[in-house]
Order: structure tokens, then sequence, then C-alpha cells
């Protein structure tokens, strides 16, 4: 399994806009392919917005996309009020550590760490991150933990859930 986070750079104050027009879109976008997790920041780089996919490998990934892009109505109808918001567009394609669960409650705000390490540590952090995983969840849970494939070399990612801005100081 590859997970894929799309971070989306949106024109300032495009954010209620941008998810509008995406809930719009996302049933027919669903067709293809899963959306596993949606979210826009509040705190760190403003006007993002955040998705993660899920896909078997990378030739899942390419076919979904390739028949995506021939649905017309996909192109012509949903994609550009969409894209009308975004400034730029990253793309992660990352392997899970800890693949990616549900909290057992909602309503959570999340918070998403990225590290960029030096090359060849990513191995070595993860081991020895999720040998102290257990300590580390008695103050929250982790919703999901990956090193990246493509997209920004050599890095870890993990989401976190906490109730409120207090749980998680």
């Amino acid at each position: 399994m590859i997970y894929e986070v799309r971070t989306y750079t949106l024109k300032p104050g495009g954010v209620p806009q941008f998810e509008a027009n995406f809930a719009d879109a996302l049933p027919h976008r669903e067709k293809y392919s899963k959306l596993a997790a949606f979210w826009h920041t509040e705190i760190g780089p403003l006007n993002q917005s955040m998705h993660l996919w899920a896909y078997e490998d990378l030739n899942d990934r390419a076919a979904k996309k390739a028949k995506l892009a021939q649905n017309q109505r996909w192109r012509s109808e949903y994609l550009p009020p969409v894209r009308a918001e975004i400034l730029r567009q990253d793309v992660r394609l990352m392997t899970a550590i800890v693949p990616p669960k549900s909290p057992k409650a909602t309503g959570n705000i999340y918070e998403f760490r990225n590290y960029r390490l030096r090359p060849g540590c990513a191995p070595t952090w993860c081991a020895a991150f999720t040998d102290v995983l257990r300590v580390r969840e008695k103050y929250s849970k982790i919703v999901g933990l990956w090193h990246t494939d493509a997209g920004q070399p050599n890095e870890v990612c993990h989401i976190w859930a906490y109730q409120d801005l207090t749980s998680r100081a």
C-alpha cells in the first residue's frame, strides 16, 4: 500500500471556497480512488488543504489517475472550480510504518509533522520512533506514520489527533 499526501496552497482566504468545490467534486473523484483523510491548516503554513489518498501500489495509482483524466465531465465540470483557488500543489508518496487509523473520537484537531532527515537515516529514525511509540501514545494516539518514497526525499511524516489545542499543550 502506498499513500499520497497532496498539499494545496490556496489563495489567501480561499480555503472555504476550495473546500466547498472539493465537496461537490468528491463523489465523482471517489469513483476512482478513496479519500483517506482531508484537513486544512490553521497553524503553520496557512491557506493550505491536505488530502491523503491510498493506493495498492504505484501501478494502481497510475491506472486510477489515467482513468480519471479520461473522464470529460471531471475535466470540464468539476476540476476547474477546484483549480481556481490553487496557487501551488505538492505531492508526497509514502510508505506506512503505522498505517492510518481513525481516532476514537471525532471533532479533533490534527497535527501533521514532517521531518527531513539526512540521506539514509529514515530507517534508523523509524525504528527508534516505533520502539518508543507505546510510551508516546500515553499522551496522544498516533493517526499514522510514514516515510517518503517520492516528493520530498528522506522525510518521515506522522499525524496525531487531539481533542483541542489545550489537550495538545
